[in-house]
């Protein structure tokens, strides 16, 4: 036979094959595959062309490894970049460079190549015309134009000669083909990519997870997905969270990726801020669907919208900038004569109506199979002590005995009706290469069962009727059935937090009517889900706030303890904020909305515990480890344990009178065996970690600590330094001029007003300060008597009395500095003025001494190279400030105080609250940092554990990993104390979990049957699984 050889040319001319044979070898390539290294051709990265991008619709692949053979195969063409195939969607993504581009020369070779598909295909024809059609058009198809016509020598030999071949999407379709899968290209309009890669956050509920495996096995499918960036799943709120770019891949493709895993999905919610969907009342028949579709239709602003009428409801995706949601309700009412009422679904009033559906639907199946398994249990166990009964059982119903035909009657219907989910559940599991509970529960029930059976038709045939074990498969699905039950109680418990906080919002709320000069002209009461920024809502006395505003007229006390835990009724008036779900106390308010919908305080909150509960702490890996292997142990230990007594009993080890006298060796291990299956139980490890996790983050937030994510709960419990930093943290942040003092000739007043001037662009709390104290300076006497009189006041004269300050720049840890009417300004400490060669006098530095020995920080001000004064102000200390540190320290915690202020003031302040270290030094242990969250983010980002204090609107600052809402320094022994006693909790979990199946598996396994002659039932094999977890 003759030999098929592929050489490279360089141009046009051909380089003939190396010797040494190995042009005689068969490489198992596909046809015109890459030959980097003799062809001499640029690097992909050197191609000098933009890489592109095509998506395909790959069929034919069943399982992970068709997923590795297409990338393999595509893979290995030259110029291909990345590959990323789907199995769930059936896609495949391929980053190629069109540009590369190689010559090569083919002689020779055996038609009967493995490797080349096309001249096994083109040595069926019968003609050589044929065979030169043939190859030519395939080959065209795969690579493009070609440089020369096709040859035939003979009937065996192909020649091509000086070919240029591009790229095309073409050659991965060939590719993927050769690897045996059929593959299309997906039309570009169907994956085109929008320049900008807007990415949304949005949550599912997914049912049937039993244990850490399932988690596993959902998220890893998830995060496989074409667009999706990551995916977090919670087993014990059953929700997961996948970040996802919507044009890659949209909601219902995720759906549907999750329940093609096994599992139950449904949509929630997003960070989409323009799609809404909203409940309908009155959508009943086609003919109403019709009305709401014409009246979409005619409304400006929609994009899209798509009814369900099923669930009725309709999604709307809209231009917030075109239209309101209130003005889509409105319309769809308006326009529909009454008819049609639409409302904003709530995401968390649809997930607790999905719990209480499972919990519903959980206690049905277990209704039922209790009904079921009730006789069977009572045929097996106290009807043969009731000597009417027992009669009657024995009695014959053609081959079968009544008694045993009637349990297998009974049973099948337990087995195969109310136990259909468990088999569903495991197939989809062993579907896709994972075990779980669920795999369990089928072997052991389906191993009594077809026992049972084959039990039961032997006695039929034989006359001799062995012993049944009907009930064993019944009672352990019940048990199961009980113990799902209590697990979903339970996790419904865990998510109390979020409920409460979800209760706080108002269901409704009353709008001010205004005409377009402003005027009241009535009022009208809404969904609080409606309400827009800039909306004039008015406040009774005794209702919940409806969103996130300011006063805008009347006087009241309003009850903040639900968000910032301060127990004090806090007085409002015009100008003052007021937080959406706290609860005005007296007078009537009208508020203007500046923050609604997922911007309030409260959302953030619920959003912020809500995260935390769906992160995973890093222990929890341990668990994910045990539960992808602790299946299959527990299957091994259970063909260990049969072969063990089998062989025991079959080699005579021990003592007949073991085994029943009804019964053989067979059914004597098999009890033990499936007994093994049933008692082993991964959910208490599975539901260690999170359920912990999640009673942690709702306590704290109902203490005013709210956790970023499970990570940080675990990091927190090694915290050995507490660093504070000083103003706002450990002191109020309320800072107040204590002295002012000229050491030149200057006028007192213009020296504040040359101060105050240079402040004014600073955001630092002391230029508040400053500014404050000058302007009162001034205008002292002179103010109205009402703090609004006051600001508008400061507002109307600020421009005039300030001098205008050129080329203002903040020097950090120093201070600022400026020039006014042409001459350099510096305000801020001793380094700023040594820094700028301006010289302190005696006397100034004696009276700065002073100052910085009572805890007040010295602010220096020099004028045109010359020192010509200084002030003094003060924070005060917070009340709890050494009650803390004290508290700190009998934790085994080291305070460390952090500022930028002088050493004398800085030691001064440390003293008074008990700390001795104002240095931080990092020695490898965990430092945690407090700060206000604001100035501090980069010290809060860079410790182990970064905390945030803040009253309520600072919650959303991203560098920390905890919140204290409430502003008082005690909750930082909270949080500690709160991390601490949930990782001891989970440990002892985690103990018990492995205790329990360390030695009930033994137990069940008949390892103390020697020496007790007790055995454990497999239904009461299945009671002990039940409860183990809950």
């Amino acid at each position: 036979m003759a030999h098929l050889q592929l050489s490279a040319v360089a141009g046009a001319g051909a380089r003939p094959a190396a010797a040494g044979g190995r042009g005689d070898e068969m490489e198992d390539v596909a046809l015109l595959d890459s030959y980097d290294e003799e062809m001499g051709l640029p690097p992909p990265a050197a191609a000098g062309a933009e890489a592109e991008e095509a998506h395909l619709r790959v069929t034919g692949m069943t399982c992970s490894a068709c997923t590795s053979a297409v990338e393999a195969a595509v893979s290995a063409r030259r110029g291909v970049r990345r590959v990323a195939v789907s199995l769930l969607q059936n896609r495949a993504r391929v980053v190629f460079d069109p540009a590369l581009a190689k010559v090569v020369t083919i002689t020779g070779a055996p038609l009967s190549s493995p490797w080349c598909g096309v001249c096994r295909r083109a040595s069926a024809m019968r003609s050589l015309r044929a065979r030169n059609r043939r190859v030519d058009a395939r080959l065209v198809r795969l690579r493009g134009k070609l440089g020369a016509p096709v040859r035939l020598r003979g009937s065996q030999l192909l020649t091509f000669e000086s070919y240029c071949i591009a790229f095309k999407v073409e050659d991965i379709i060939e590719a993927i083909e050769d690897a045996g899968f059929e593959a299309e290209i997906i039309p570009e309009s169907a994956v085109s990519q929008p320049k900008s890669q807007k990415t949304l956050s949005a949550q599912f509920r997914i049912g049937g997870m039993t244990c850490a495996n399932c988690v596993n096995s959902v998220e890893g499918i998830l995060k496989k997905l074409p667009g999706v960036k990551g995916a977090v799943v919670a087993l014990a709120t059953s929700l997961g969270e996948v970040e996802y770019v919507p044009s890659a891949i949209s909601k219902d493709e995720i759906v549907q990726a999750i329940e093609d895993a096994g599992f139950e999905a449904a949509f929630l919610q997003s960070t989409e801020q323009d799609k809404v969907l909203l409940g309908l009342i009155g959508l009943h028949t086609e003919k109403d669907v019709e009305v709401l579709n014409d009246i979409l239709k005619k409304m400006d602003g929609l994009r899209q919208f798509g009814v369900n009428n099923v669930l009725s409801e309709v999604e709307i995706v809209f231009d917030p900038e075109a239209v309101g949601l209130r003005s889509i309700v409105d319309t769809i009412e308006m326009a529909s004569n009454g008819r049609l009422k639409a409302h904003v679904q709530n995401p968390y009033t649809r997930g607790a109506s999905n719990d209480a559906q499972e919990a519903s639907k959980m206690l049905n199946l277990l209704r039922f199979s209790l009904f079921l398994s009730i006789p069977v249990f009572f045929i097996r166990m106290v009807c043969p002590s009731i000597p009417f009964l027992s009669t009657l059982l024995s009695m014959h119903c053609g081959p079968f005995l009544m008694g045993d035909l009637l349990k297998w009657i009974l049973v099948s219907i337990v087995q195969f009706v109310v136990g259909k989910r468990f088999y569903v559940a495991a197939y989809r599991a062993v579907r896709h290469g994972s075990t779980n509970m669920d795999v369990l529960v089928v072997l052991g029930t389906t191993a009594s069962y077809a026992y049972s059976v084959c039990a039961l038709l032997y006695g039929a045939f034989t006359g001799y009727h062995p012993p049944v074990y009907f009930e064993t498969s019944a009672m352990i699905i019940t048990f199961v059935l009980f113990g799902k039950y209590l697990e979903v109680l339970a996790k419904g418990k865990t998510s109390d937090a979020i409920k409460k906080l979800v209760e706080l919002v108002p269901s409704t709320a009353v709008l001010v009517l205004k005409d377009k000069e402003g005027k009241h002209v009535g009022e009208r009461e809404i969904d609080a889900r409606l309400v827009q920024p800039g909306d004039v809502l008015k406040v009774l006395p005794g209702s919940k706030v409806p969103a996130d505003g300011v006063v805008v007229w009347g006087t009241s006390h309003v009850n903040e303890s639900m968000i910032t835990g301060e127990s004090a009724p806090i007085p409002k008036e015009v100008s003052s904020v007021v937080i959406g779900g706290t609860i005005n106390l007296h007078g009537i308010l009208h508020i203007q909305a500046t923050k609604v919908g997922s911007g309030t305080v409260l959302s953030q909150i619920i959003s912020l515990v809500e995260t935390a509960q769906m992160s995973k702490a890093p222990i929890q890996k341990f668990a994910d480890y045990v539960a992808s292997i602790f299946v299959p142990i527990v299957i091994t230990l259970s063909i260990v344990t049969f072969s063990a007594w089998f062989l025991c009993g079959w080699l005579g080890a021990y003592p007949n009178s073991w085994v029943a006298e009804n019964s053989n060796c067979f059914v004597f291990s098999l009890m033990f065996a499936i007994s093994v299956v049933v008692i082993a139980c991964p959910c208490a490890l599975g539901l260690a970690t999170p359920t912990a996790v999640m009673v942690a983050t709702g306590i704290g937030a109902n203490h005013g600590v709210l956790v970023k994510g499970g990570d940080a709960l675990e990091r927190a419990q090694n915290v050995k330094y507490v660093v504070f930093d000083k103003t706002g943290t450990l002191t109020q942040g309320k800072a107040v001029v204590t002295a002012a003092k000229v050491f030149s000739g200057m006028d007192l007043g213009d020296f504040l007003t040359l101060v105050a001037s240079a402040e004014a662009s600073s955001e630092h709390p002391l230029a508040k300060a400053v500014l404050d104290y000058a302007f009162h300076f001034h205008f002292f006497g002179k103010l109205p008597s009402s703090k609004d009189g006051i600001e508008q006041r400061k507002d109307e004269v600020l421009s005039q009395w300030l001098l205008e300050a050129e080329d203002f720049s903040a020097v950090p840890g120093n201070g600022v500095q400026c020039s006014i009417n042409g001459k350099h300004v510096l305000v801020g400490n001793r380094s700023l003025m040594t820094e700028n060669g301006v010289t302190i006098s005696p006397e100034a530095e004696t009276f700065l001494i002073d100052l910085e020995s009572n805890a007040k920080t010295g602010i220096l001000v020099a004028y045109d190279g010359d020192f010509v004064g200084l002030m003094g102000i003060t924070d005060p200390l917070k009340r709890e400030a050494a009650v803390v540190v004290e508290g700190l320290k009998k934790l085994g915690v080291h305070p460390v105080m952090l500022t930028g202020d002088n050493w004398r003031t800085a030691q001064a302040v440390a003293k008074e609250v008990g700390i001795e270290d104002v240095r931080a030094e990092k020695d490898g242990s965990t430092v945690a940092m407090v700060g206000d969250g604001i100035n501090d983010s980069p010290a809060l980002a860079a410790a182990d554990v970064g905390m945030a204090i803040g009253r309520g609107t600072d919650i959303a600052i991203e560098a920390a990993d905890y919140v204290l809402v409430r502003n008082n320094l005690e909750d930082v022994i909270t949080a500690i104390d709160l991390s601490r006693k949930t990782f001891s909790r989970i440990r002892w979990n985690y103990f018990f979990a492995i205790a329990y199946n360390v030695v009930a598996i033994p137990i069940a396994a008949g390892a103390l049957f020697p020496f007790t002659g007790l055995q454990m039932p497999p239904w009461l094999a299945g009671a002990c699984m039940a409860f183990s977890s809950k």
